[in-house]
C-alpha cells in the first residue's frame, strides 16, 4: 500500500528514530509499502520517518538505468561501520522536500551493517549513488536532512518554499 510522504518542515522528520526490537510480519508490510511509496514516488531512497514510523528501517534502490534489473534493499537498524577519508559531492534531492536540491558532501566509501527481514546480519561496502543515498537515508534516522548540510540562507530558503507547497497542498 503506497503511504503518504511527510513533506518538510514536520516535527517527525528532526526525532531520532528508535531501534527496531525485532524483525515482525507488520515490519515487512511496513517495508514493502515503503519499496512501493518509494518507486511510486519516483525515488531512490525512504526512511520509515518519511512516512511517520519512527524506526530505523531504510529501503532504497540506486538502480536507473531504463531496463535494467531492480535491486531493492531493505535495511534494518542500518548504521555505517567505516567509511573513506575520500568524499563525493553529489546534488541531492529528498522526497520530503520535493523539486529542492543542493550539492552535500559526504564520504565517497562507505561500510554498512544491518539487519535483513529475516533478522540476518548483512554488511556491504558502498559506492557512488549507493554509498550517497544510504548515508542520507540514515541520516534521516537521526533526525538530520540534507539542507542540515547547506548554509543557514539557503536552508532557510528552502524551508520557505516547503511552507509555501504545505499551504498550496492544504487548500487543494
Amino acid at each position: 500500500m503506497k503511504r503518504n510522504i511527510l513533506i518538510h518542515p514536520d516535527p517527525r522528520l528532526k526525532k531520532l528514530c528508535a531501534a527496531v526490537p525485532d524483525i515482525s510480519d507488520d515490519l515487512r508490510v511496513l517495508a514493502a509499502d515503503m519499496l512501493e511509496t518509494m518507486y511510486a514516488a519516483p525515488g531512490i531512497g525512504l526512511a520509515a520517518p518519511q512516512v511517520g514510523v519512527l524506526e530505523r528501517m531504510i529501503v532504497l534502490d540506486c538502480v536507473k538505468e531504463d531496463g535494467a534489473k531492480p535491486e531493492p534493499l531493505v535495511m534494518v537498524n542500518p548504521r555505517v561501520i567505516a567509511a573513506s577519508e575520500e568524499t563525493n559531492v553529489y546534488d541531492e534531492g529528498c522526497l520530503s522536500i520535493p523539486d529542492q536540491y543542493a550539492e552535500v558532501t559526504r564520504p565517497a566509501d562507505v561500510r554498512i551493517e544491518w539487519l535483513d527481514l529475516d533478522g540476518t546480519l548483512q554488511e556491504r561496502d558502498m559506492d557512488g549513488l549507493w554509498a550517497t543515498c544510504v548515508q542520507h537515508e540514515i541520516d534521516h534516522l537521526d533526525g538530520k536532512l540534507f539542507i542540515d548540510y547547506l548554509k543557514p540562507l539557503k536552508r532557510q530558503m528552502i524551508t520557505r518554499k516547503m511552507q509555501k507547497l504545505k499551504r498550496e497542498m492544504a487548500r487543494a
